[in-house]
């Protein structure tokens, strides 16, 4: 059964998220948008309210508590903020991986910064001819003597220019397919590391996506996360966390459309009466508010599960479909809402439409949640 009340605690850390975001973001979201400004002190400040490292062990300086608690701070991040719920999460993987197959040793050294807030971290899986096929990657590393020599170039990396700790897929041996793939620990600063180009795109441009070039670069070999081989397993497993965290910054950008688009229906008025009033736009509405509680319910079912240590890729496959499909699609009903204002800057729904549109991409995209369902109901592999 799905807890669908919040609970003290719970309570706690989203009127703390709300209070935070709406004093500190809220004032500078438009503009750092639109001149593409991302500000590492934002997450520093939120790891000192202890909201970088929620479902972190507090043996490694986290919260200790659950992803239930995590996402309620994700969507309160994403109402105001879709860049920098996406920033706190994708933070968050290097934490997540670390913590369920690092060493001591790399857990003691990497988590803490991480988890509260002092060091931004990043997880870099795609190229250019490697998406959704993730096992065709061909950044290699090639063992020698106390090292892994690393080259290769990666693209889609969020926060690739500002994060410290980057969790690196990359290929030992000259094999193909997914069994020869493993996780390196890069760090800031290492030679032979450096950013490429960064990617001009259509929303979340406070949060940069970065290419990320390796030239001979030296890994220590106690930079391997867990097994050579255990790349893919690693991966699936920070995706399907992933996965709900997304959901939750779907949920959390459409309940912001939501209350800009009732706002102003209630506010708004044609043939002498607010437009509320008119079926084609309080349906609208209507229909806006059931969809947000449905993809809110997926995802805390997701995270529940997660929490509960059961099987959840499925269900986090379902929360990440329904939840971003949602958000697109409300979004774009809080623009027609607004009608002519909505296609402007000088309402934010026009952003959150942007916003929206890559949830439906970002940890796998839609088509491969579809995937994954499907095959959890037939047992049969689609292609």
């Amino acid at each position: 059964m799905i807890n669908t009340s919040d609970t003290e605690i719970q309570n706690e850390i989203r009127n703390l998220t709300r209070k935070f975001v709406n004093i500190r973001i809220a004032p500078v979201v438009e503009k750092d948008e639109e001149t593409e400004t991302f500000r590492p002190e934002i997450i520093s400040e939120l790891g000192e309210l202890g909201l970088t490292g929620i479902p972190i062990s507090e043996a490694y300086q986290g919260g200790g508590m659950g992803y239930s608690e995590y996402i309620i701070a994700i969507e309160e991040i994403a109402r105001v903020s879709a860049a920098y719920a996406v920033s706190v999460a994708v933070s968050g993987l290097p934490q997540i991986i670390l913590s369920n197959f690092g060493t001591e040793e790399q857990k003691l050294k990497y988590i803490p910064p991480l988890a509260t807030g002092k060091a931004i971290g990043a997880f870099s899986l795609s190229e250019a001819s490697s998406g959704s096929d993730a096992a065709s990657l061909k950044t290699s590393a090639v063992k020698s003597g106390d090292h892994y020599i690393l080259n290769g170039t990666k693209l889609w990396t969020t926060q690739g220019d500002s994060a410290e700790t980057i969790m690196v897929m990359a290929r030992v041996g000259t094999g193909t397919g997914s069994k020869n793939i493993s996780t390196f620990i890069v760090e800031k600063g290492t030679p032979g590391f450096t950013t490429g180009k960064r990617e001009k795109k259509m929303g979340m441009n406070i949060s940069h996506t970065m290419e990320l070039v390796f030239d001979n670069v030296k890994v220590p070999i106690n930079q391997i996360v867990g097994k050579e081989g255990d790349g893919i397993k690693i991966s699936l497993n920070a995706l399907n966390s992933g996965r709900v965290t997304i959901g939750a910054c779907a949920v959390g950008i459409a309940k912001a459309a939501l209350t800009v688009a009732t706002d102003h229906a209630k506010l708004r008025e044609q043939f002498g009466k607010p437009i509320s009033s008119y079926q084609g736009v309080s349906f609208l509405l209507a229909d806006m508010a059931t969809q947000i509680d449905a993809a809110e319910l997926l995802v805390r079912r997701a995270a529940q599960l997660k929490d509960g240590d059961k099987k959840y890729s499925t269900e986090a496959a379902m929360a990440k479909l329904f939840a971003t499909d949602m958000a697109m699609k409300v979004t774009t009903d809080a623009v027609q809402v607004l009608g002519g204002s909505g296609y402007t800057r000088e309402f934010p729904v026009e952003r959150f439409m942007r916003e929206a549109k890559v949830m439906q991409i970002v940890e796998g995209t839609n088509q491969i949640q579809r995937m994954i369902i499907g095959q959890s109901l037939t047992g049969i592999r689609t292609v």
